[in-house]
This record gives structure tokens, sequence and C-alpha cells, in this order.
């Protein structure tokens, strides 16, 4: 009912963004199998559940850009399983079902709740709501692409994950499986849990933890961590509430969970309460009577055995030995299985039967199941044209005919033109009465007259019936006939049918030609028998086809067989069916010899079971089984290959701290067995063994894998074939697509005759994609298979040496440089590098390099060396593992105060045509004197130490903070640098160890711009050690990190949506970030970059504008690069500064409404949707950041005066402080520079112009307190 539908809708959106409790068309879907075409998947739009299964498969032609912006939220439980087979383009589920939080396995695929099978560009699973596979396991094989799957801990959703299947999938040794907050990375870590003996941080994506919750019991838990009620399964909303369940444990009802169902309803589909009502109203077949009951508080499909409905209750009751079901049929045909299956379980039919199967395969069994429990039929029985039909022992409890309606006016048992019936199976045994009307037997050739005498006795019609009505030349005939030979006319083949005509058989009497009837069957060798029943295998022997007559007289008969398996011999023959109207005439018949045909080629199915392996750095051997389906005669596979590219995301690890667990390119013990014959030819006259293709008896285990693959078998009746092409040839990837792959390496192909090839000539340990094609001899007009395919990786190669040697130079008094070559054409990736040194004397160091370090750097700087000699060597950690250590090289360290010969160092020489070698040699001795080279000059040289120097030894370090743009971040504390405390906590920010020496100039020079500043919502500077190594900048402590940062963590963790935080915080943060740019435009300073990423947060909340430029390299994708110039953060700059290069406070307060903008939003993106070029055009040509719909007005319209186009008409940082002053807290009147004296008392303001490029530099005019807008300077 719509009220229940309405009800299951409220139960959904607590994972997501759903509007409304009861949105419009949210339902209960059936079972869906969705194939073929994206736009297919239009028909999960509403669904909330699907009650049953959900395929998605035999997708070819999708790209992963049609999966764009689709997105089923309201999905969140599947109560039978989910499955998804050959998707293309499909490459993660997260934006799919970002909801899904239940798959309950009611029925199982082949055992499976949830199968993954042969996504080839499917990255991670991604189904973050995902908690619980309640029955069932899980399959997960043949994914390519597929990672973060050692990231899933499966005992978190499953009883029982000892079953699961995940095999065939990208080796965890090549994923960037790296979660959410590890390596260093913003935010929260995943939690780690131990699953399968191995902890881990857990997660799905490297976006997305898998959700752990601290809840006795396996109970769910809310996003935040509090435990949900007992009956909640997959999480909810509220804690210790059964209403705000994501999904129940056990049962839904009216929008609660419940372990039972509540008074006055019943169980259904195992997750759900309905009521009686509504259980009545279901129906297994639309359009049909309901055939739904309650029995033992569930409603279900059919009362189960023993049980039935009486008359109009849907209650289900246990029946006084043989269960009663009464059916009302009228006068019913029974022409097929399906038709037969509508009077399962009925025993008193009300009407009359018509069996009509003019054709099948082993019917008696399934008709025994439909029809065997029928005792009474009130009309009568005619069974006509059912040359399917041996027996009619399945009526084998039919006891009364009662003759209430009867064949043409008086016959209750009407039993005609039935060629293969040779039984009347118990009916003589049971006794079957027929109280009224007569019997009518005729034309059934192989049913002996005894059998109808006998039941003439037994049912008591003897003498009711006349000579004609049992005919004994038309019953029982076949044995005595004559018979006269038909000949075949012609045939016309195709792969699943045969067009068949025969010469026109003409009787003495025309009337007594019938009708033909046309055998056939499967007949791998000529020997089959006229023989018409089962075979000596079990199996039913010959298909019947009855072939009416033609109309015209001159016309010769034929008929198709249809379907036919392809390149399938077949044999066939053909009876005429005649009638003799003279007793004393001899009964005359007609038949054809048997003959023999072919059926012609198709494309054959899919080779098998390919595996590979390699034997050298340059082969790959592969091996595969023939197709199920051959089709026709297989003459060669047709095998290509393609190399794949190294994952990239691997530099971004840092395998210095990371596990590094490599590829490996193993042999597969399978290549040890000996060939032999793949498949076993049958010899004439054997039977083939049941259940396995090949005849092979198979394990438990195999047996259930053989049949695990033969379903998926039927799913590839629909993949595409390739055109045939001659020889051996490279292609361009553009020429042949390759299973989707969309890499930039040519496609090779080669033909070989047999099951196996040896692929040459292919680069060291590197991974190829091979697709293996079936092609039989009709390949030139019907193609080959759809492709098979397997992954296999080549034996590495002595390819990881560092060329050259290893270069060194001074870097200070205490520290070297080492540098040298990469290995050109290493095994996969180089993924580090290890220095091995040691000072004379002494036991040797490793120092391990991540090779994302290396490429930043060129090498690595060895520091706080201790005085004396020393060697080192280098070598390189590729994908394949170690290579060979570099020669030894030797320095000398001098130490303070000590000046010792500088020897040139030996450098890596590069191939011919490379560029300059960026490793120069400078002899240094350890004092630095001026150079012509700018880049020589030290920090000591440009930097002049004051009153702001600390010494060194009354700094400590505490821990790592972060990457800043100079180098890294510290926490420490600094003893004796405030009046009245013994220690100070501050941040420690220092310049990176390979830093050039201008770099280190320019990051004191930084430093010092901000020793004029002393404003509350500023962040200060505390001291600067210049002396020695490292240098360091001290500054105050702000210990919840950047505003960007700090405003994306109030974000709700469950919903994609920002929340609106309370109107005051949000104006005292826009207050406090205003004070502190009204300070630096007081100080005749313009900051130039301006944004949310540059303020800081402190233990007590106060934001304070931050380090000019320090953040620059933490959100690098917040800048643009326009033209060759520096970097430019676009999307917070003014359009005069965009077109000319302008920077004034009037562009600060344009970058302020920007900042407003990412504090209403909890700092997404602005201009989401656009590049940053679009960006740059768009607000050059007038744009601005549209309306948030959740923004308060006050804030909206100080955005706007913020972003006018003339910068003169802009507010002033005082004008806007003036506007917001009444709703700020009262401490900010304490603290503030806005109501300082200092503020008041400045007159005028002059803002002249800063280039892009520049650091922040003074002005020459006065405060921005003054109403007075200051003009361009120089």
């Amino acid at each position: 009912s719509r009220s229940e539908t309405e009800e299951n809708c409220k139960w959904v959106g607590v994972w997501g963004p759903l509007k409304s409790a009861s949105q419009e068309g949210c339902a209960v879907c059936p079972s869906l199998d969705i194939r073929s075409e994206v736009a297919e998947l239009r028909r999960l739009e509403n669904c909330s559940v699907v009650e049953g299964h959900l395929q998605i498969l035999l997708m070819f032609t999708a790209t992963g850009e049609d999966f764009r912006g689709i997105s089923f939220p309201r999905l969140t439980q599947v109560t039978d399983y989910l499955l998804l087979f050959r998707v293309y383009g499909l490459e993660s589920l997260r934006d799919l079902f970002p909801n899904l939080a239940v798959v309950r396995g009611a029925r199982l695929f082949l055992g499976y709740a949830l199968v993954i099978y042969e996504m080839p560009h499917l990255r991670d699973v991604g189904l973050p709501a995902l908690g619980a596979v309640l029955r069932g396991a899980v399959r997960v094989e043949k994914n390519q692409e597929l990672c973060h799957l050692s990231t899933i801990d499966w005992g978190l959703l499953q009883p029982s994950p000892g079953a699961n299947h995940i095999v065939g999938n990208k080796l965890r040794e090549e994923c960037a499986d790296v979660c959410p907050g590890v390596l260093g990375a913003t935010g929260q870590p995943c939690a780690r849990t131990t699953f399968s003996g191995h902890t881990d941080y857990r997660c799905w994506t490297s976006s997305h933890c898998q959700r752990v919750c601290p809840c006795p019991h396996g109970l769910a838990c809310t996003a935040g961590g509090e435990c949900c009620h007992t009956e909640c399964l997959g999480g909810c909303s509220r804690p210790e509430d059964p209403r705000a369940c994501v999904a129940c444990r056990h049962l839904y009802f009216q929008g609660t969970c419940h372990r039972a169902c509540p008074p006055g309803t019943y169980q259904h589909e195992s997750w759900r309460c309905v009521t009686a009502e509504h259980c009545a109203s279901l129906r297994s077949v639309p359009g049909r009577a309901s055939t739904f009951g309650i029995h033992g508080g569930s409603c279900l499909a059919q009362c189960p055995p023993g049980f039935t409905r009486n008359g109009s209750s849907i209650f289900c009751h246990k029946c006084e030995g043989l269960c009663p079901k009464e059916c009302k049929v009228g006068t019913k045909t029974i022409d097929s299985i399906q038709a037969a299956q509508d009077l399962v379980g009925c025993t008193h039919v009300e009407g009359s039967l018509i069996v009509n199967l003019r054709q099948g395969y082993n019917l008696e069994l399934e008709l025994q199941h439909s029809l065997g429990l029928i005792e009474t039929i009130t009309g009568f029985l005619k069974i006509k044209h059912s040359f399917a039909l041996v027996s009619l022992g399945f009526f084998k409890n039919l006891k009364l005919i009662r003759g209430d309606a009867m064949v043409d006016g008086n016959y209750t048992l009407y039993v005609l033109d039935n060629q293969n019936l040779q039984q009347l199976g118990s009916w003589v045994a049971a006794g079957l009465t027929i109280p009224v009307g007569k019997i009518y037997f005729a034309f059934n050739p192989r049913l002996c007259l005894e059998h109808i005498y006998r039941l003439e006795e037994v049912t008591g019609t003897r003498g009711r019936q006349n000579k004609a009505e049992i005919n004994p030349r038309t019953n029982g005939d076949r044995a005595a006939c004559q018979t006269r030979t038909l000949r075949f006319v012609s045939n016309v083949t195709q792969a699943d049918s045969i067009l068949l005509r025969w010469e026109r058989y003409e009787p003495l009497e025309a009337r007594d030609l019938l009708s033909f009837i046309v055998y056939y069957k499967e007949s791998p060798f000529q020997n089959a028998t006229e023989h018409i029943g089962p075979d000596a295998c079990g199996t039913q022997s010959w298909n019947l086809l009855d072939v009416e007559l033609p109309l015209s007289r001159t016309q010769e008969p034929g008929v198709t067989l249809a379907p036919l398996k392809p390149w399938t011999q077949y044999a066939v023959f053909v009876r005429a069916i005649t009638l003799t109207t003279a007793e004393d005439s001899p009964h005359q018949g007609a038949q054809s010899p048997i003959v023999y045909l072919r059926t012609l080629p198709a494309a054959p199915t899919v080779p098998q079971d390919v595996i590979s392996t390699s034997n050298s750095s340059s082969h790959l051997l592969v091996r595969w089984k023939p197709p199920t389906q051959r089709n026709g005669n297989i003459t060669y596979y047709l095998v290509l290959w393609q190399r794949l590219a190294e994952d990239g995301d691997l530099y971004l690890n840092d395998y210095c701290h990371r596990g590094l667990r490599l590829p490996t390119s193993n042999s597969d013990p399978r290549f040890d067995r000996e060939d032999g014959e793949l498949e076993t030819e049958m010899e004439p006259g054997c039977c083939p063994c049941q259940h396995t293709p090949s005849g092979q008896v198979l394990p438990p285990l195999e047996a259930q894998e053989a049949s695990f693959q033969k379903k998926f078998e039927n799913f590839l009746h629909n993949a595409i074939t390739i055109p045939k092409d001659s020889g051996r040839h490279r292609r361009s990837a553009g020429a042949l697509r390759l299973g989707g792959n969309n890499s930039d390496f040519e496609i090779q192909e080669d033909k070989v005759p047999r099951e196996r090839a040896v692929l040459s000539g292919l680069r060291h340990f590197t991974e190829y994609r091979i697709d293996i094609h079936a092609c039989n001899h009709a390949a030139h007009t019907v193609g080959c298979s759809a492709a098979t395919f397997v992954f296999a990786r080549t034996m590495p190669h002595k390819a990881d040496g560092i060329p050259g040697k290893v270069a060194w130079e001074a870097a200070s008094k205490s520290s070297v440089l080492l540098r040298w070559l990469e290995p050109p054409d290493p095994n996969g990736l180089i993924l580090k590098y290890e220095i091995k040194y040691r000072r004379l004397g002494e036991e040797a160091t490793v120092l391990c390099v991540s090779r994302l370090r290396y490429a930043k750097f060129g090498g690595v700087q060895l520091a706080l060396l201790p005085p004396g000699n020393y060697s080192a060597r280098v070598r390189a950690t590729s994908l394949a593992g170690n290579g060979s250590w570099t020669e030894s090289i030797a320095f000398y360290v001098p130490g303070p105060g000590r000046h010792g010969l500088c020897p040139r160092p030996a450098l890596p020489t590069a191939p011919p045509g490379s560029p300059p070698n960026p490793l120069t040699s400078h002899c240094r001795n350890s004092t630095l004197y001026a150079s012509v080279n700018p880049e020589y000059f030290s920090a000591s040289d440009m930097y002049i130490p004051d009153e702001w120097e600390v010494p060194r030894e009354q700094i400590s370090i505490i821990r790592e903070l972060g990457q800043g743009s100079f180098g890294m971040v510290y926490e420490g504390l600094a003893q004796g640098l405030e009046a009245g405390e013994e220690s100070t906590p501050v941040a420690l920010k220092t310049v990176n160890e390979l830093a050039s020496p201008r770099e280190r100039i320019e990051f004191l020079k930084e430093a010092s711009v901000m020793k004029a500043f002393k404003c509350h919502h500023v962040v200060r500077l505390l001291g600067v050690v210049s002396q020695g190594q490292p240098t360091l900048v001290i500054m105050e402590l702000m210990t919840r990190g950047d505003l960007k940062s700090h405003l994306r963590s109030l974000r709700p963790e469950a919903e994609s949506l920002a929340g609106v935080q309370p109107l005051g915080y949000m104006i005292q943060m826009a207050g406090e970030i205003a004070d502190g740019m009204a300070y630096l435009a007081a100080n005749k300073f313009v900051h130039r970059d301006l944004a949310a990423r540059n303020c800081m947060v402190s233990q007590d909340f106060t934001v304070k504008i931050g380090d000019f430029g320090m953040t620059r390299d933490v959100y690098e994708t917040d800048y643009y690069r326009k033209g060759g110039k520096g970097l430019l953060p676009v999307r917070w700059m003014a359009p005069e500064s965009l077109k000319d290069g302008i920077f004034t406070t009037h562009s600060d307060v344009w970058s302020f409404g920007v900042v407003l903008w990412e504090i209403v939003t909890l700092a997404e993106q602005p201009y989401q949707g656009l590049s940053n070029e679009q960006v740059l055009k768009f607000v050059m040509d007038g744009g601005v950041l549209e309306e948030l719909e959740s923004c308060p007005l006050q804030l909206q319209e100080l955005m706007s005066r913020c972003w006018q186009q003339n910068p003169r008409l802009r507010p002033t940082f005082t004008h806007i402080l003036d506007s917001i002053r009444g709703e700020l807290r009262p401490s900010f009147r304490l603290f503030s520079f806005y109501y300082s004296l200092e503020c008041r008392g400045n007159q005028g303001a002059l803002l002249p112009d800063a280039k892009p490029d520049s650091l922040p530099t003074p002005e020459g005019a006065s405060s921005d307190c003054s109403p007075q807008n200051g003009g361009p300077g120089h």
C-alpha cells in the first residue's frame, strides 16, 4: 500500500542528504536485472529497498563519463544478493550506492551475497555505508584494477567471513592502499582492527573510512560513534532509538524495528511485517489470483506442503490425509510446463482439462510434480496431439472423472493422436471411475489395445462405446503397419535451424493422410535407431514436431527445426500419420530413412581456465582450455597482449615508513603438470558423465567452481566478437580496443594453433593484459569468440643499478649533500633509495629516502655529522626489490672551526642528448664567501642577528605538526622566552635540509616582516634561531591549525552537504579576521593572499591572520600558475589583480568576501565545477560567487559589498567592523586593534600596489581606520 511505502521511505534517509521523510516515489522494488545500457539504471531511481536480488551486468560500451552524476542515495538494503559483472567504465560504487547499508542474503547466488566479477575498471568497492552482509559469502574475483580490498575488515560485516573468495584482483603491493589520515595526512586516521591475522587501518577508499563501532556485541553506531538500539543494523541517526535505524536486524514495521512482528502483522520476505490485508493483496504473478497465505506468523507465497487455504480465508490450515485443494479452472488447456504449474497442489479440479503437449524434454517428472495430486476432475479429460507423452502416469492419484461436462456431448475421457503414448500409468491399479459418459481412443499408434480394454473394465464404461470409438486400426497399429519410404527433397541449414522439405505422400485415399511428425535429435555418431523413448543413457531420445498438411496438394510439406546448436550433427526422420477407413484394407503408412544433417558454425564461447607464468624477463607463457561450446572446428586462437602502465599513485607513498610488499612473477603450479589432452573425446556408444561439461570427476570444491563458472557462461552470449585478421603484426591501440583499456601502449597479436602461447620481446618486470579469442574454421564469416583475459608480469632484470658514481658536496661544516642519477630503465617503478654511510672505525648507518623526496631534491643531505672521514654508497629499490649498491665514495667532514681539503666529487655522466646535469661541483670550505652565483650566499651573509635571536639550546622539539612551505613545522618548548614563564609552547618552522642558500634567505626575510607586527589577531613572531643549522623561526602556537582545516572538521561526517554554523559564531570569526587585516592596512601592508588556509585558529578558537605564504605548499591545488609567473590564488583574487596585477587593501577586501563564503560553506572550494582558467575568465568578465541558499542575509549582503567591481566602492576593514561590532563578543573590545588608540588615532590611507610575486612590502601611507580610500601607488 502507499502508506506502507511512505513509511519505508521515512526509514531511509539517515545516511545521505535525502530531502523529506516521505519522498514521493520512494518504493520497495522487486528483483532487478540491469544490463547493456547505463540508462537502464534509472529503474533504481525510486528504490529504497530491493526486495530480491540486484544484478548489474554486461555494459561493454560504457565509459567512466557515463556514470558521472548517477547516484541512488535512497537505496539502503538488498534482501537477496548484489551481483556486478563486466560493467565497463565503472570505477567505484561510492557514488552509485552511497547509502547501501545491508545485503541480507535471504536468497544467494551460488552461496554468495555479494559478487563482483570481471569488472575491468573498478578501482575500489567504495560502499562506505555498508554495515552488514547477514548471510552468504563474498566473491570478488578477476578485477584487474581493484584495490582497497586489504583495508576492508569483512569480519565487521559478516558473521562468518571464512568462506569469502577474493582472488585474481590487483595485487596489494601494487595498490596505493592508504586510508584517510595515515602518513601524516590531516584529519583523524581510520580505526585499526585485526582481520585474518593482519592489523591495519580500515577504509573503503582513500577518502572513506570503514565504520568501526565501539559498541558491545557487534551493535551498530551513529556517525559520532554512539551505540544504536539493539534492533538496528547498518547504523542509525540517533542512539538507542529503534525508529532511527538505517535497517533492521530482525523486522521492520511502520518506521520502527522489532524483534518480532507486532500483533496483527506477519513476517514477509525475512525483513518486514505486513498486515493480513497487505498479504492478501500480494501476487506471485501479476494479474493472477493471489496464492499467498499466512502460516506460522509469516506471509508466504503459498501454503507449505500439508497445509491449504480454506475458502476465502488467507490462513493456512493443516490437511487431514492428502491436503485438499480445490482449483476452479473452467476448461483449462495444459500446453506447457508453465501451464501445468498453475495446478501445483490441486486435488479437486472443478472444470475440465485438455492436455496438448506437442513437444518437450523429459516432461513426466515435471508433470507429476504439478498434476500428481489431482484426485477428481468434475468435467472431462481430453488428451490430444501430445507427442511428448510416453505415459499418463503423472496422473498417479486420479480416481474420478465425474463427467459434469463432456467432449462432443458424450465423451468423458477423450484420447486422440498421441504418437508416443505407450502406457496409461496407474489408472487401472488406482481404480479410476467414470460414472457417466463414454471413452474415446483414436490414433494412438503405440498404445496397445489391451491397455484400453482393461481400462474399460476398471472404469465401468464397457459397452457404452462402439468399435469405431476404440478403433483397432488406429490404436496400437505401428508395429504391424505397411510403410512406404518418404524421401527428403531439400534441406537448408543455418547455425541454429534446419529447413526441411520432403515429397508429398499420396495414400490410396487422400483423406486418409492426417499429418506428419518430424523426429530429430543430436547424434554425434551416425548410429541412431528409430526407438522412441528414453535412451540407454537415461535421456529422452527424440524430439517430436507435428507438421500440418500444406493447403495446396501440389505443395511439398516442410518444417523449420529450431532452436538448434551450431555445428552439431542431428539425426532426422519423418513419418506420415494415416487413417484407413475400410476394415479389410491393409494399414498403409509412410516414413523416411534417418538422415544426418549438421548445422552451420557460429562464434565459439570464450576459452576456459586461462593461466600464465613467466620464465624470463622478456617472456610470458600462457595456457588455457578450449571453449565449452566450440560451435565449429577450432582452427586457431587469437592472442592479443598489451603492456600496462604502472600505477603512478605508488609514487605518493612513503615506503620508508610504509611496509613494502613487492609484486611477484612466480610460476603457476598448474604449469608443472603434464600437458596431456585437455579434453577427452567421447567414444561411440558411451554416455557423458553428468554435471561436468567434459566428463571428468571433480572434487567438491572444484565442482563448485565449475558450477559458478558455468552459470556465468550464460551471461556471455551478448559479448561482442572481433573481426578476423591474418598474420602476426603490431597494431596501434586505436585500431583495436583491448578490454576497454585506455593504455597508450600498442597492442600486439599472434595466432596460435593450440591452447598455449609464448609471448616474447617483452619489457622486464612489466605487467601485461593478455586476451585470448577462440576462432573456428568459419571465423571469416562468424567472427571469433569474446575474450577471456589474464594479467601476468615478466621476471625482473638487473636494471635497478644506479648509473655512474654518487656525487657529493659540502653543504655546511657538518653536513654533506649526496646526489645521484636514477636507473634509466628500472623494474617497474623506483619506490625508494637507501644510503649506507659510515664514519671510519664505526658501524654503518642506513638512511631511507622516498622516491617523492628524491624527485624534489635530486638527492639527500646527511646532516649533523661528527668530524671525520666517511664512506657512503647508495642503492635503489624498485617494484622488483633491491638493486645493487654503488661503488663507495669517500668524503671528509672537518667540523666547526676546521678547514679540510674538499676533493672534487665524481659526477654521474648523463647520456648524450640529455639536459645539462644539475649536479654541479663547487668546492666549499667551512667559510662561505661572496660569489658571482647568488645561489651560494649563506643565510648569515644576508641576515644579521638582532634582539629577536634566541640561543639554540633554549629550544626543544616535542613532535611534528606538519609540512610547511619551506620545511617541517614542529611543536616545541622555548625556555625563558617570555617574562614570568619558565617555558612557552611554540611552533617551530624549519627550512628543508636540501633547501638552497637563497631559499634560506627568503625564509628569514618572511620571518623578518613579522617582527613589525604586534596585534592580537595576527599570529606573533616570538624569535629566530639563525646561527647554526637548521634555521628556526619561533611562532605563536596555534593548536587548532589553519582555518580551512578547522572549518572542514565542523562538517557533519555522514553528510555530503556542509552544515550551517550559528550566525554569531560566523560573525565572530569574520570580525577577528577583519581586525587583523585592519591592523595590517594601518601598518601599510597588503596581504595579497587572504584565504581560510592562511588564517590560524588558537586553542580558544580565536582566528588570527597567518604567516604570509607559508601554507602555499600545503594547499597547492588552491593556486594557479598564469603564463609562467608564480603561483596565484585565482579563486580568491579581485578582478583588477587578475587583469593588471594591482594589489591594494581594496583587493584584500575582495579576498575577505571569499573567506566569508568559505566560512558559510565550511571550506568548500570557491567556483566549484570551474577550472582555474575558467575562473580567471569568469571573474575578469564581472562574475562573482553565487548566492547561498543557507547563508544569513547579513553575511550575504556583506559579501556583495566586498565584491563590487569598482575597488573604491568596496568597504574598508574598519567599515566592515563598524557594521558588525554590535554582534561581537565583549572580549573583542579588550584585545582588538579596532578599539585601540592606535587605530583611532590614524588618519588617511594611501595604498600603493604590490607586485604579485613579491613578498609583502610596506606601503607609503597610513591607516585603513580612516574612511578615506587609498589610491594606487608605485
